[in-house]
């Protein structure tokens, strides 16, 4: 039985650089350097048939740690909810107000960057608040 040594998270989207380098700016991640023979992403894109220009992108964790992410250009727009989505822990060991005031210095962060926020879901005795957003193409995540 094989052993799972890397994860990669795909994203379905309309415009995937666009979104992977939103994705960049709130993760700290980077665009890997393009396959071997090409200067740029550019470049590389340029090369490929007029269909396929475009129609994907990626992140990486610079440490190593993290999953790639993948963005891939699908026809269809979002029309419903997430069945997936990232937790963007940025409040991890902090409670009450302490807690929300660093979720809302994030939130105002990604809002600048194109995020949307959608609502306060606020501490219930079992969970701390977290905050649900949008990234620049409709898809949820929490900052956590």
């Amino acid at each position: 039985m094989a052993s799972i040594k890397q994860i990669q998270v795909t994203f379905d989207c309309a415009k995937p650089e666009r979104v992977a380098r939103f994705w960049c700016e709130v993760l700290g991640y980077v665009v890997p350097p393009p396959p071997e023979g090409f200067a740029t992403w550019d470049d590389f894109d340029r090369a490929l048939p007029p269909e396929h220009q475009g129609s994907a992108f990626a992140c990486i964790d610079p440490s190593g740690v993290g999953p790639r992410l993948f963005f891939q250009r699908v026809p269809e727009g979002k029309v419903v909810k997430n069945r997936l989505h990232l937790d963007v822990r940025v409040g991890i060991g902090l409670v009450s107000e302490e807690r929300l005031a660093v979720l809302e210095a994030e939130c105002a962060r990604l809002v600048a960057l194109g995020a949307v926020r959608v609502r306060l879901l606020p501490a219930d005795g079992h969970n701390e608040s977290c905050l649900v957003m949008q990234d620049v193409e409709g898809n949820e995540f929490c900052l956590d």
